[in-house]
């Protein structure tokens, strides 16, 4: 072969590779910080989901994909995809809880505080009483791969079970963040008969957040997609739901055979328990239901390969915060800088840099911004089983969510790459960058299943989602988990807060390289053979 020749074979093999130059040199940190800035700005007034903020929110992402020249893939022609919606307020006033020790000559009941004592989730019905006697169930769950079953040996039918969040140590990181589902375990319980659940307020729940934390958390209206009018995954046989703070945990397992302390030893230990406990609850939720919407924001760069372009490489940040709530110092709008004006900034400057290509990688390439993930995962739930493009052709997901810019990124952690082959893409992308991928310090948190590519899990598509890593310059000190006890859904999570924008724009070229390589593969993502995931949902592609 000539030298001309010889020059013409390298540039041909050099071109693909030249071509994601051009799109990584147009992700900027003013562009990243631009967007953020209006995202989280107090006129958006924390964009909670079904509100005037959050429309205005979408309306921006839109303009943005528009500008963009990329092609609308919401509905009707549009770049939104509207999100039918179930608001769910519960009448504190009408709720009630009651334990009742039958055989008790004196403090035989006990009336627990409605948003002191307990919180009551919402029902697939308005208005739902039941008295039933409770049974202690372990974390309420049947694994049979694991032969684990905490219901083996006790009846529930027509009873109500208390039981633990999460699932056991001894499962695999894996099983836990599927069973730690609470879908898995109301499933679970309705199948076997229970007609009411109580969670447990216990310390691996502490660990995520003080007690008046997670009432915070409650505090706010339920929403969740509907199907004809009815909220989607509902379990009409459950008429009672509820989660008991530590104090009233107590006073439930008062008499109990086995003492509070000695069950959450147990549970830390992986061993599970099951008896009946010597009182009867009292359930009654009073909740007004009215119709809501809230949009996602779907926008399309066609793919050039024409055997390749019908399918679809993802790309999913959530655009939605927790809106106005309790004012902490005066302060009563949460922002949402980090969670997730981040993502979003970035999930706009990768379609932007995919915008830049001489020319569109060989499979098209999807970006959607979700509403409703603080709600449950509602909008890209909605959009994972109601998808805009044939749902068979969505060969990935790259999802974007709450990226920490603290520090100079020095390492990633690439949470789900291990169950299939897009652990390539991010080993490859993350070799280009000099960033390590590290290994995940809290599986106990089960953070796989905590944002929206776990709602494409769920429909068999082979999903990541990267968060910063822990590695600081230093160790001493934890900048990480200091954020999110300090920060985390606070109203100071706005732009006055420490953001190291070349980290960020490190991170959001990292993730646009992932999703330009895995568009380029000549073979779609694959799970993992034997993968728990992919054996659980892979199937259904």
């Amino acid at each position: 072969m000539n030298r001309s020749a010889l020059a013409v074979c390298a540039l041909f093999l050099c071109a693909p590779a030249l071509a994601q130059e051009q799109g990584l040199e147009a992700i900027r940190p003013e562009a990243i910080r631009a967007h953020m800035r209006f995202l989280s700005d107090d006129l958006l007034e924390g964009r909670d989901t079904a509100t005037r903020g959050h429309e205005l929110a979408a309306k921006y992402v839109a303009t943005a994909f528009e500008s963009l020249g990329l092609d609308p893939a919401g509905t009707g022609g549009s770049f939104l995809q509207t999100v039918p919606l179930l608001r769910t307020t519960l009448v504190a006033p009408e709720c009630s809880l009651t334990l009742d020790r039958e055989g008790r000559k004196t403090d035989r009941k006990t009336e627990l505080r409605m948003g002191q004592d307990f919180i009551l989730l919402p029902l697939a019905r308005a208005e739902a009483s039941v008295t039933a006697p409770v049974v202690f169930a372990g974390f309420g769950l049947t694994a049979p791969e694991m032969g684990y079953d905490d219901y083996a040996g006790i009846d529930v039918r027509g009873k109500i079970v208390a039981i633990l969040g999460g699932a056991p140590t001894s499962f695999h990181p894996d099983q836990q963040g599927y069973y730690s589902d609470r879908q898995v375990t109301m499933r679970n319980a309705a199948a076997r008969g229970a007609i009411g659940i109580l969670w447990l307020f216990w310390p691996r729940l502490e660990r995520i957040a003080p007690w008046e934390v997670w009432l915070r958390w409650h505090a706010a209206p339920g929403l969740a997609w509907a199907n004809e009018g009815r909220p989607r995954d509902t379990h009409p046989g459950l008429e009672g739901l509820a989660l008991l703070s530590r104090k009233s945990a107590e006073a439930l397992f008062a008499g109990a055979p086995v003492g509070l302390e000695e069950i959450f030893a147990a549970a830390e230990a992986g061993r599970s328990q099951s008896f009946e406990l010597p009182v009867k609850v009292t359930l009654r939720t009073v909740s007004r239901r009215e119709n809501a919407e809230s949009p996602n924001v779907a926008a399309v760069l066609r793919g050039s390969d024409p055997r390749l372009r019908d399918e679809y490489v993802l790309l999913t940040a959530h655009l939605d915060h927790v809106g106005i709530a309790e004012p902490i110092d005066g302060d009563a709008i949460y922002n949402g800088a980090y969670d997730n004006a981040s993502g979003v900034a970035m999930l706009l400057e990768a379609a932007k840099a995919f915008s830049r290509l001489p020319a569109p990688p060989r499979r098209s390439v999807l970006f959607l911004a979700v509403t409703g993930e603080e709600k449950g995962l509602q909008g890209s739930s909605f959009f994972a089983r109601n998808p805009t493009v044939p749902a068979s052709g969505i060969v990935a997901n790259v999802n974007l969510d709450m990226i920490l810019m603290l520090q100079p990124l020095r390492d990633v952690i690439a949470y789900g790459a291990e169950h299939s082959s897009l652990a390539n893409a991010v080993e490859t992308a993350a070799r280009r960058f000099g960033v390590e991928v590290t290994s995940n310090p809290v599986p106990e948190q089960v953070l796989f299943v905590r944002s929206d590519h776990y709602s494409f899990v769920q429909e068999g598509v082979p999903s990541i989602f990267l968060t910063s890593g822990f590695k600081a310059a230093d160790p001493a000190v934890d900048l990480v988990n200091t954020w999110l006890r300090e920060r985390y859904h606070q109203p100071d999570d706005d732009m006055s807060q420490a953001i190291d924008f070349e980290a960020g724009t490190l991170f959001a070229k990292l993730n646009f390289l992932i999703a330009w390589l895995v568009a380029q593969d000549d073979q779609r993502p694959s799970w993992n053979p034997g993968d728990f995931f992919g054996e659980k949902f892979g199937r259904k592609r």
